[in-house]
């Protein structure tokens, strides 16, 4: 049983819901073999698989969308990016598939969601299942002209799966292929609460240990924000948090996820899999509103509903307005299963018999 997947690296979401995935995976198929082609950086990638064995292909399979910081997007540099990866491409995917061919058994592709692994299937004629919650088509549509190629492009590959599996807080997804549609897919925190409460010097009331993270780019932390807060603990990825009393840095061996039973909220930005993980852990979201990429409203309506929250405003955050003293608003309507991870492994199972 071999899985490749083929990994967006857009970020570290895809790659966070993918492993998610395929941890579950092998704990159901300890033979499964895995394999993750990707350019997310190899650190993450161990911290996300754990102990599940896996290879690394280092493989570029999409661009997405090029950021300027962790709320805005740089369109100039995503079509110059896109370019380059399109002269790229052929080559990589004769390379990749003269490597898969030499492989026993014969791979299944699973996609979290670079159009391009389309023509590696096609080439290898193999299964190609889609794992996502939105594709590239929905993001490049609505902005303009230049992208528009892009946009039709990325829709007709997609059209050349075998399967979606969709996941919550999608967007409209008109591939015309069959589809399953799953809860949440995260994976779950692998470390005694107890020791990580006292290698962060956390208090015991959770509601008063919040969490900073705004994905791979980050966003600059004033560290007199921090000292707004004294009745609080934060812990985050910034180097500057070390420089206020109530600021912890997460150890390189910890996810956030690790950590969010112990914290009663968090400060981020709309992300796919870091909403999933707060869903399932119960973290309250305090989350900067971002403009300009159209999977953000789809996350907004999906908070609402799942989600205890607050929304802020970029420049709340930056003048350290961040509302952890007012009451968090309760989800609308909370219907997700949290299972999804699972719900996944179970398909692919299914299909690697055939």
């Amino acid at each position: 049983m071999l899985v490749y997947a083929c990994i967006s690296s857009h970020g570290f979401g895809h790659a966070a819901r993918t492993t998610a995935v395929l941890t579950e995976l092998v704990r159901m198929r300890p033979d499964c073999r895995i394999v993750l082609s990707t350019a997310v950086q190899p650190a993450f990638l161990k911290l996300a698989m754990g102990e599940t064995p896996y290879e690394l292909r280092p493989c570029r399979w999409d661009v997405g969308m090029i950021q300027a910081d962790a709320l805005a997007v740089d369109p100039e540099a995503t079509l110059t990016a896109l370019e380059e990866l399109e002269r790229a491409l052929p080559a990589q995917v004769e390379a990749e598939a003269r490597w898969l061919a030499a492989q026993s058994p014969r791979p299944l592709i699973l996609a979290d969601v670079p159009p391009s692994a389309a023509t590696l299937s096609h080439h290898l004629q193999v299964p190609l299942i889609w794992l996502g919650s939105f594709g590239w088509e929905a993001i490049y549509g609505p902005l303009g002209e230049a992208f528009a190629p892009w946009a039709e492009q990325a829709l007709e590959q997609y059209r050349q799966g075998d399967l979606l599996l969709r996941c919550p807080l999608s967007l409209p997804m008109p591939w015309e292929l069959p589809s399953v549609d799953l809860g949440i897919t995260c994976s779950t925190p692998r470390h005694d609460l107890a020791e990580v409460g006292r290698r962060l010097a956390l208090p015991a009331e959770r509601d008063r240990c919040v969490l900073i993270s705004f994905g791979g780019l980050g966003m600059e932390i004033d560290p007199d924000g921090l000292r707004r807060w004294p009745e609080h603990v934060f812990v985050g990825v910034d180097p500057r948090l070390a420089e206020a009393a109530n600021g912890r840095l997460l150890p390189p061996d910890l996810r956030f996820l690790d950590v969010m039973p112990l914290a009663g909220r968090m400060l981020t930005k709309p992300g796919y899999s870091t909403f999933c993980e707060a869903f399932q852990e119960g973290v309250g979201l305090h989350v900067v509103r971002r403009q300009g990429f159209a999977e953000a409203p789809a996350l907004e309506k999906g908070l609402r509903a799942e989600g205890w929250h607050r929304l802020l405003e970029e420049e709340d955050f930056r003048r350290g307005d961040w509302q952890l003293d007012d009451p968090l608003i309760a989800p609308r309507a909370p219907r997700l299963r949290r299972d999804g991870s699972t719900q996944a492994a179970e398909i692919l199972t299914r299909l690697l018999k055939r």
